[in-house]
Parts: C-alpha cells; sequence; structure tokens
C-alpha cells in the first residue's frame, strides 16, 4: 500500500510538473529572430506584402522579423529551402499563389503540398489586364480584336513561366479565341518596370503593383479576373462579362511552416499573423492594393490550397505548359 501509494504521488506530481513545463517551453518561442523567406526578389507583390505586416509582426513576435527573399524557379527555391528548414518555428515561407501550381509544373525536390504545415491565408485579390497608356486598346474588346487581327503580334509580360498569371492568360486567350505572346520576368518587379517603360505592351497580374500607377494614369486597365467588379475600380468591367463568360482566377499569399513545426508553435504564429491581419492599419494597406485580408485557419488554408493545386493541374496539363516555356 504505502509504494502504491507513493507510486501515486510521484506519478501526480509529474502530472503536475508537465504541462507548467509545456507551458514554460511554449512560452519561450521565440527567442531569437524568425525568419520569413520570401520566394520572389524584392519590388514584386508577395515582397510588398511581407514589408506591409514586418513591422507590426515585428512587435507581436518580442523578436525581429527577418524577410529573407531567396527568388528563382516561380517561388520553387524559396520553398524548398523552408520545407528542408528545421521545423523549430524559426523559419517559415510567405506563399505566392504559384506554390499551388508549381507541383503540376515542375520536378520539385520536395513534396510541394505535403511537406508544409499551414498558418493561415493572408490575402486573396484579383488579377488584372494592364497596358501602357501609349497602346491604341481602350478596352478588353479592342485588345481581344487586335490580337485575333494579327495573332501573337502582341506580347503580355507575367512574373514567370508557369505563373498563376501564365496560366490564367493562357486559359483566357483559349476562351476568347486569340493567340499573344508570353514574355516571362523573373518576379513582378521587374516586369512591372519594362511594363511601365513600354518595353511590353501588356501585363497580366494581381492588382496589388499596378494599382498606385493605375490611380496616376501610367498604366490603363482593361479587365479584372474576379467574378464581380472591384470594389475600388467599378467602371472596370471583368473578363467574365466581356469576352471569356465564367473565367474567374484570384492571387492570395499564404504562411507555412515546415512540416512537423509543432503544433503549439504553429498556433501561436497563426495567432500573431492574424491578429497583425485584423489591424485596422494593415487592413487598409492590404486593400488600397487591391487584396482581401483573409487570416484564417490553418485548416481553412490547407482546404484551399489542395482545391487550387487541383484546379491549375489541370489547366497545366490541358495546355501542356512547361515552367521553361
Amino acid at each position: 500500500m504505502t509504494m502504491n501509494r507513493r507510486a501515486l504521488l510521484t506519478a501526480a506530481g509529474a502530472a503536475a510538473v508537465l504541462p507548467f513545463t509545456n507551458a514554460r517551453a511554449q512560452g519561450a518561442w521565440p527567442e531569437r529572430p524568425v525568419r520569413l523567406v520570401v520566394p520572389w526578389p524584392p519590388g514584386g507583390s508577395t515582397d510588398g506584402i511581407a514589408r506591409i505586416i514586418q513591422q507590426k509582426l515585428n512587435d507581436s513576435l518580442g523578436r525581429p522579423l527577418i524577410i529573407d527573399n531567396r527568388g528563382g524557379a516561380s517561388g520553387a527555391i524559396g520553398a524548398g529551402e523552408v520545407a528542408r528548414a528545421q521545423p523549430d518555428g524559426y523559419t517559415w515561407l510567405l506563399a505566392f499563389d504559384t506554390h499551388a501550381v508549381n507541383p503540376a509544373l515542375m520536378r520539385l525536390t520536395y513534396d510541394g503540398i505535403g511537406d508544409f504545415a499551414p498558418v493561415t491565408l493572408v490575402a486573396r485579390g484579383p488579377m488584372a489586364l494592364v497596358v501602357h497608356p501609349s497602346t491604341p486598346w481602350r478596352t478588353i474588346q479592342d485588345y481581344v480584336a487586335a490580337a485575333k487581327k494579327d495573332p501573337e503580334a502582341i506580347n503580355y509580360a507575367t512574373s514567370g513561366s508557369g505563373t498563376l498569371a501564365h496560366l490564367a492568360m493562357t486559359q483566357l486567350a483559349d476562351t476568347a479565341g486569340f493567340k499573344v505572346t508570353h514574355v516571362p520576368y523573373r518576379g513582378g518587379g521587374p516586369a512591372m518596370q519594362d511594363a511601365l517603360a513600354g518595353h511590353v505592351p501588356s501585363y497580366m497580374t494581381n492588382l496589388f503593383l499596378p494599382m498606385p500607377h493605375i490611380r496616376a494614369g501610367r498604366m490603363r486597365i482593361l479587365a479584372v479576373t474576379s467574378r464581380e467588379r472591384w470594389r475600388d475600380l467599378p467602371d472596370v468591367p471583368t473578363l467574365a462579362e466581356t469576352v471569356a463568360p465564367g473565367f474567374e482566377a484570384y492571387t492570395w499569399w499564404a504562411v507555412l511552416a515546415p512540416k512537423g513545426t509543432p503544433t503549439p508553435i504553429v498556433q501561436a504564429m497563426h495567432g500573431k499573423v492574424t491578429g497583425v491581419l485584423r489591424d485596422a492599419d494593415i487592413t487598409r494597406r492590404i486593400g488600397e492594393q487591391a487584396a482581401d485580408v483573409v487570416a484564417n485557419s490553418p485548416e481553412e488554408l490547407q482546404t484551399f490550397i489542395n482545391a487550387e493545386a487541383a484546379r491549375w493541374a489541370a489547366i497545366v496539363q490541358k495546355y501542356n505548359i512547361r515552367a521553361e516555356s
């Protein structure tokens, strides 16, 4: 009886200490700077989203948030680095919409979906077809008519081969019955610079980058890819209502962790990121760049990514799209 009672008391004491120990371990994170990998060069929309949330996330974490730009291969180089990182809560990925496309598009050195733990969908917004003001196209109908009249004479830029913008434009051209020539760039920043300079006449992109230039008259917007007209551009038609009935495509950004990152740390990061996203100033700043804050649950994000991967894999297969094309 004495031995049993002593064993019982020892077990009870251990059980009481364990939650306290775990709480201390969880509460200690983060103990050093946290790295957010942006798998695109500076100047693009993913980098822009990261810069918007950086300072307030610094404050929430209580440690510096270091933005690490690792561009290349439509986001696959940076994503691969995160997939191989220690799952200790000190390396995170700010994924762009290409994250769900790459598994169908290229041979990855990692599992493009399974090697990550979802945190939250940061924001989502429409893409748009924009043109340089010197071009003669005033409407999307003008653009399509010109492309039909002289197939492949019109060039269009995207942030890279196999990006969601590339896939969306490929599907649009097929749906509306025209041909244009793709000019891929190594990120949205370089593409935007050449589009602004008139070196490439048209540009399929998320609205995040060209929105300030559209407002200033330095770019002309022809149509958006959302189901309904964008709230800040009520006079700009959708592709669905003009040249491609039923067409719809959205750009997005999400925070992911390496697979195996402890659930309490993922939950803690989720709370910090979504808390920042619900800040009125952050919501306003992201909204000004033509995107809606989402801030959903890890489970909802995983469901969303799975659906996006399935949809765009079908497009990649149908049009035989290659990353190097």
